[in-house]
């Protein structure tokens, strides 16, 4: 096992180990939605453009989409959260899969949500490699992800930083800086851009002392991060990409 390549059975294991709350969602509703909404809003696409959702745990983002009206597929490396996803949404495809190897052919796509998971690879460039090769021409994605540049994520998630808690994550996780996950997409041959979002609200973190300090965290990010000034620190980083 090699730095830059993701240790599969540790990903498998920490996510399986969430299926048996019955849920993986660590955003409130609202903050689901709005994550929603600003794929529909960057990639333009319109219903009922087939979409998959890649690291779609137990389908919260799948089944907003699919409410949308876009044709969805939810693909996660966990069986355990994939069997959760079909019990609650039984009309949605979920299928097991790793991001690496997708199992579909192709240009089999039009669309692509990348759910908070190209900060769990080392080295991303196989997850861009394979998104540009399952969407269509003129396909486009959207990724979300934690911004290093964002001070409570550097604080509490980046291994260089004093407080950083390996609670709740897995060992492949660190927070994206938004050039070097554009650089990736880009060389893999999409058109990129950028953007920040903040106000994403969470119900939940594995930290029983950051727990106390969540609603905190979520009052200062919505008062000081809706500021312009303030967009590359906010504390997720959207990566948009059109494939030509």
């Amino acid at each position: 096992m090699t730095a830059s390549t993701q240790d599969k059975q540790k990903e498998i294991a920490f996510f399986d180990g969430h299926a048996a709350a019955d849920d993986y969602d660590v955003f409130t509703p609202q903050a689901s939605a709005r994550i929603v909404d600003a794929f529909i809003t960057l990639t333009g696409l319109k219903p009922p453009a087939r979409v998959v959702d890649l690291g779609c745990g137990s389908g919260t983002f799948t089944a907003l989409l699919a409410r949308a009206g876009y044709d969805c597929v939810g693909v996660d490396i966990s069986a355990k959260l994939l069997a959760v996803g079909r019990r609650k949404h039984p009309s949605i495809a979920f299928i097991a899969g790793d991001i690496e190897h997708l199992p579909f052919a192709s240009e089999s796509f039009d669309g692509a949500l990348l759910s908070g998971v190209v900060h769990h690879f080392p080295d991303p460039s196989p997850c861009a490699a394979e998104t540009f090769r399952v969407l269509r021409p003129r396909g486009r994605f959207l990724a979300f992800d934690p911004n290093r540049m964002n001070p409570f994520m550097w604080l509490y998630r980046d291994r260089a930083s004093p407080f950083y808690s390996p609670l709740g994550v897995t060992e492949n996780e660190r927070p994206v800086l938004a050039r070097e996950v554009r650089a990736v997409f880009a060389r893999a041959g999409f058109a990129v851009s950028s953007h920040y979002l903040s106000g994403l609200a969470y119900r939940y973190v594995a930290s029983r002392r950051a727990q106390l300090l969540l609603p905190i965290y979520n009052v200062i990010d919505r008062a000081a991060f809706g500021f312009g000034v303030m967009e590359r620190l906010r504390p997720f980083v959207l990566t948009v990409g059109a494939k030509g």
